[in-house]
């Protein structure tokens, strides 16, 4: 017997669905053996995992704090992937965006300017950061060749030490320099009244607070599908990402596209760094084990793997991720694995892409015939 993969001529639609859905069911199952070899109840756990996640008083809240930079992230990478472009550095441009959104947060909040203006200048400042960061990889892809992965997954880290930098090496504009706060621990400086984020409360379940950045998500993703299933841009970016050969002869401007898909993922990587921010933290965080410590680029590329791609599902899929999240940090304790979420999410990463064989390909099992015996050579 042989097993084989042979490559799909036709994706059935169901597939997209299916093995999305199988992938984390089966990532579940492997985290239950994972719970039932450190002797804990799968069942229980998951229990309390979605409980705190989305049925406790004020869970639903802090879901959607968690949630709102992964979906910036998604996305960042669900537009560059839908080219086949593989921008692995959303999480420095969620930085580029934090610290550009901050600066015209603190310019023009402490100058008196009207909130609606000032939110208005973070949101487009944190877009070029982001946008500008994720040109680096996209111009040495354009002209020179070079693998985005590599040039996007170091840039990163350049962004890291940039932001600490910023705070904590730095008399910067960024670094609160007076009080007595200051002269203990390097801190950013607190953003204006007017260039902290409105929020709107829901009253349901005890009170539901949706923050703008939440908002924005959903509207980036509503303007990115609308760009790559109804534009001509959307087209021939996908044009461009099953064949460049065939990109160039209909006439597609090849590095131009590219560079605008790197500066729309950047972008949009970026305005969640502004929201991270304006949002939640109210000033420039530089703490290596704050901001940087959640990764939440890197849980981006999972959350797009997840969604296939398409918006709308990536919003869906980062609120799962975010109550997940949300739900590992609030039943941290003796009692509760604190490496759970972080096993489950690897282990969905690991499902997500070996589904992708499975979409892009079909199994067969050949049986192989046994060999007959050979006949005897006749006596001399």
């Amino acid at each position: 017997m042989r097993i084989t993969f042979e490559r799909r001529l036709r994706q059935p639609r169901w597939l997209l669905v299916a093995v999305p859905v199988g992938s984390v069911v089966f990532a579940f199952f492997l985290a239950g053996l994972v719970l039932l070899a450190t002797g804990h109840n799968p069942l229980s756990t998951y229990r309390q995992l979605f409980d705190a996640a989305f049925l406790q008083t004020g869970s639903l809240s802090q879901t959607l704090i968690s949630a709102t930079p992964l979906a910036f992230t998604g996305l960042a990478a669900a537009a560059a992937f839908r080219m086949k472009l593989f921008n692995i550095g959303a999480e420095g441009q969620l930085y580029m965006g934090a610290i550009f959104g901050a600066a015209a947060g603190l310019y023009l909040g402490g100058r008196g300017g009207s909130s609606a203006l000032v939110i208005a200048a973070m949101v487009v400042a944190g877009c070029i950061g982001g946008a500008a960061w994720g040109l680096i990889p996209g111009v040495l892809k354009a002209f020179f060749k070079t693998n985005e992965i590599l040039t996007s997954l170091l840039l990163n880290y350049v962004a890291g030490l940039v932001l600490t930098y910023l705070i904590f090496e730095s008399e910067s504009y960024w670094r609160q320099t007076k009080g007595f706060n200051a002269s203990v621990f390097p801190t950013g400086k607190p953003l204006p009244s007017s260039a902290v984020w409105p929020s709107w409360t829901i009253h349901v379940q005890g009170g539901v607070t949706i923050p703008l950045g939440a908002v924005l998500a959903v509207l980036a993703a509503v303007v990115l599908w609308v760009l790559y299933a109804r534009t001509r841009f959307g087209f021939e970016a996908r044009v461009l990402g099953d064949s460049e050969r065939a990109a160039r002869y209909s006439g597609v401007r090849v590095r131009r596209k590219i560079l605008a898909v790197m500066a729309l993922s950047g972008a949009i990587a970026g305005l969640g760094g502004a929201s991270q921010v304006g949002d939640f933290a109210h000033s420039l965080d530089g703490d290596p084990n704050g901001l940087q410590k959640l990764g939440y680029g890197y849980t981006g590329i999972v959350i797009a793997a997840l969604a296939r791609y398409n918006p709308f599902a990536v919003v869906l899929v980062a609120f799962l991720i975010g109550g997940l999240e949300n739900a590992g940090n609030t039943l941290q304790g003796a009692d509760f694995p604190a490496g759970l979420v972080g096993v489950i999410q690897g282990i969905i990463l690991f499902s997500a892409l070996g589904g992708e064989v499975l979409i892009r390909h079909r199994v067969r099992i050949v049986r192989t015939k046994k060999r007959a015996a050979a006949a005897p050579e006749p006596a001399a």
